[in-house]
């Protein structure tokens, strides 16, 4: 029998395991080995986006927005280098000791921080504080919190604060702006960001820059038209004033003449555009643009316009306002005492309702609208100024004598405060009505010839009254060492149930040289109580401090050296008030 041997001891069981074991781990060997070629030969490139899609970022490098200067230069609103601190929640160790200080530095308590992190830790980008001053953005780097970074940023910082604030407006957080000529100019004053190319660890920090993929273009400056010396005076004059007569708000507005530029607009109360004010967003209106109301008489300049070019009143023309009073549509018209046979000059001069109602009845019915019309009324200025109204000036057919009437000493319209100084800038421009410019320009516009230069000329003179002639309503209106020529207003302010009895807006308008007007003045005090609020005791003050200023600052050289160009002592004014001044 033939036997055959088979090895059955252990080591040779031991030698099969090993073959199949090492022969498994040659095979593993050369699949990572052949992966490995395949990866970083034949894809290497796709691994290679891959890994950049995960760790190389295209970030935005911020633009600096351009300055907004006055026209000699000075800057009004300029852009400064800032710090914001935005934090990875994922990333953030709520447990790090250095985190009271990071909260203390951003103003916060540690619960405060604590709980934002907790609210968005699902979030990968969270701001923390934006807009902080960069040292103590360095205070905050210094701390070293693994997943809390900084980046560099711009804010708009306003150097006459309150003085210019109705007139630039102010930027948002993302450096936009979001009134006034901040909103009107943004596109020309925004700059364009760059981009660059960088590399991020696994923590979302940059490590390293590559390369810079386009240049920040930083925005172009804008030269205004504003004075800052007479934005300053202005505003200093008018705060002064409304606290003064008791006035809730006011506007003050000073052009010149010829060109239409805006040398200085100013409105009461303010705010610091630096440090904004939340939750009262009434007080950023420029109140010159956007607000309108019953200019009162200053409207029977306009009126007087209208008579003297229709060719039928000369400024030596009469009318009899006897007994003082009259009736229209069964609405009583009266003044307060009766002035018999008077010209235009004493017209003006006084503010006669009856006076001008008889002048405007004996024109034809729609000449007043045209006239009012032609100088503005009811329409754009062209300044661009962001929410600008046009105002009312309403048209029918066939006119209602008592609204022709009421539209000739200025109630059933309503204008912007920046309307009306325009229409009365005409009057010192040879007739010529030019657009507003809140931006400096190189040479006068062309205008628009509305008016005669001679009924021009001729209301500068008839207007002089006001100021001058005894009884005037503006007394204190006057300058020394100048001639002024301008209308008061004193109108009722409209009420839920109809006009209030003891609430005023007064409103004084005057150019000056009266000869030839270099600039025009426009001061409202809105809301004012108390007996003395006839616009020439309140707001031809006013105008007297901003003109005479004004004058000074440009080297205007005087054009009257007289005595009596002296404003009386204002006790006299309101001794005459108190004695029953006629209102005007």
């Amino acid at each position: 029998m033939l036997y055959m041997y088979q090895d059955t001891s252990p080591n040779s069981m031991y030698k099969g395991r090993y073959r199949v074991i090492l022969l498994v781990l040659i095979l593993c060997m050369l699949a990572v080995a052949g992966r490995i070629i395949y990866l970083t030969i034949f894809n290497r490139n796709f691994l290679k986006n891959q890994g950049d899609m995960r760790a190389v970022r295209v970030v935005e490098v911020p633009a600096s927005r351009g300055m907004i200067l006055d026209r000699n230069g000075y800057p009004l609103a300029i852009s400064t280098p800032v710090d914001s601190v935005w934090v990875d929640p994922s990333n953030f160790d709520l447990s790090n000791s250095n985190n009271i200080l990071l909260a203390k530095y951003l103003d916060l308590s540690h619960l405060e921080l604590q709980d934002r992190i907790k609210k968005n830790a699902k979030r990968e980008f969270l701001y923390l504080k934006r807009g902080l001053d960069p040292a103590i953005g360095e205070k905050i780097k210094a701390l070293k919190i693994p997943g809390v970074y900084i980046q560099q940023e711009y804010r708009r910082f306003y150097p006459e604060g309150e003085v210019t604030a109705h007139l630039l407006g102010f930027t948002n957080v993302d450096d936009h702006g979001q009134e006034g000529l901040e909103l009107a100019y943004n596109s020309w004053l925004a700059g364009e960001p760059g981009k660059t190319e960088v590399l991020k660890d696994r923590y979302g920090k940059i490590v390293a820059d590559l390369k810079l993929l386009k240049q920040a273009s930083p925005g172009r400056h804008l030269m205004s038209s504003i004075d800052r010396r007479i934005q300053f005076l202005a505003y200093q004059a008018l705060q002064e004033g409304a606290d003064k007569y008791h006035a809730t708000a006011g506007t003050a507005i000073v052009l010149d003449v010829k060109t239409g530029e805006v040398l200085a607009d100013v409105n009461v109360p303010s705010y610091n555009p630096n440090n904004r004010p939340s939750g009262h967003r009434e007080v950023y209106r420029n109140r010159a643009f956007t607000d309108l109301y019953e200019p009162g008489s200053v409207m029977k300049g306009i009126s007087m316009v209208s008579a003297l070019s229709s060719g039928k009143f000369k400024p030596n023309s009469t009318v009899d306002t006897s007994p003082g009073y009259m009736t229209v549509d069964g609405r009583r018209i009266e003044d307060e005492h009766n002035n018999g046979v008077i010209d235009m000059a004493t017209l003006l001069a006084l503010s006669s309702n009856v006076g001008m109602t008889k002048v405007t009845l004996a024109l034809p019915y729609d000449r007043l609208w045209q006239t009012m019309h032609l100088f503005g009324f009811g329409q754009s200025t062209a300044s661009n100024f962001p929410g600008e109204s046009t105002g009312l000036l309403r048209q029918e057919n066939p006119w209602k004598l008592i609204d022709l009437v009421h539209m000739s000493f200025g109630y059933a319209l309503s204008a912007t405060p920046i309307q009306v100084a325009r229409a009365y800038a005409a009057l010192g421009n040879d007739g010529k009505l030019v657009p507003i410019s809140l931006l400096k320009l190189s040479q006068p516009p062309k205008g628009e010839q509305i008016i005669s230069p001679t009924v021009a000329h001729q209301m500068l003179d008839l207007l002089e009254s006001v100021i001058y002639m005894k009884g005037g309503t503006a007394p204190l209106a006057k300058v020394p060492g100048y001639r002024i020529t301008g209308k008061t207003g004193t109108a009722w302010v409209l009420g839920p149930h109809g006009y209030l009895k003891n609430v005023h807006n007064g409103t004084f308008v005057g150019l000056v040289p009266a000869k030839n007007p270099q600039i025009l003045i426009l001061v409202v005090l809105y809301d004012i109580k108390g007996r003395l609020s006839l616009g020439g005791y309140t707001a031809g003050p006013v105008f007297a401090k901003i003109a005479e200023g004004t004058l000074h600052l440009l080297g205007t050289l005087p054009d009257d050296v007289s005595s009596d160009t002296a404003p009386p002592p204002e006790t006299q004014a309101v001794n005459a008030l108190a004695q029953g001044q006629e209102a005007d």
